[in-house]
């Protein structure tokens, strides 16, 4: 599908077209599913997710001002919402492969579910003890979902100096978090 066609496809949806969000729906739904997939690697999960990001481009899509976009916009909504399932989720204690097993929920395990809140916790202290440009990398790339090309043009900067910001911060981030382990 080409651009214009996207391009009018959306359009029509924002003019509240079924049918031809019904076609988006159709024409992304493999990509956002491997988008969540990659970041998820719980095909459950990532079905679920998918589903929330098309109902939630739905319910959003009068926003879209530039209809040519829609397809990164559903990608950053992809991305954002992996992200915050990944924030969310509890620790898995049993394999997914294991057709006897049962998945023990945060009701069922509170200390999983203290356990996961403490480390989201540290994890924000962690990000907001580096410094801004460090922090600020790490938020547009895994926070808001940005595109290293989207990065290189925020931070006016080269692709490869953004991946050499993102390696150097995720590494600043670690040794943040070690030392916030062991005080």
């Amino acid at each position: 599908m080409d651009i214009d066609e996207i391009k009018l496809l959306v359009l029509q949806a924002q003019d509240g077209d079924r049918v031809a969000f019904g076609r988006l729906v159709r024409t992304f739904e493999a990509s956002v599913f491997a988008t969540v997939m990659k970041r998820l690697k719980n095909r459950t999960e990532a079905l679920d997710v998918t589903q929330e990001v098309f109902l939630r481009a739905m319910r959003k899509l009068d926003q879209l001002r530039e209809p040519e976009r829609f397809v990164g916009w559903l990608h950053r909504i992809a991305v954002r919402l992996s992200i915050n399932k990944l924030v969310r989720k509890p620790l898995e204690m049993l394999d997914e492969g294991d057709a006897t097993s049962r998945k023990i929920s945060p009701v069922d395990r509170p200390l999983d579910q203290l356990l996961t809140g403490e480390r989201a916790h540290q994890l924000r202290d962690g990000i907001k003890r580096l410094k801004k440009l460090d922090r600020e990398t790490l938020v547009a790339f895994y926070f808001e979902g940005q595109s290293l090309a989207q990065m290189a043009d925020k931070f006016d900067s080269p692709i490869g100096t953004i991946k050499r910001r993102l390696h150097t911060a995720r590494n600043r981030l670690r040794d943040e978090l070690s030392e916030l382990q062991t005080a």
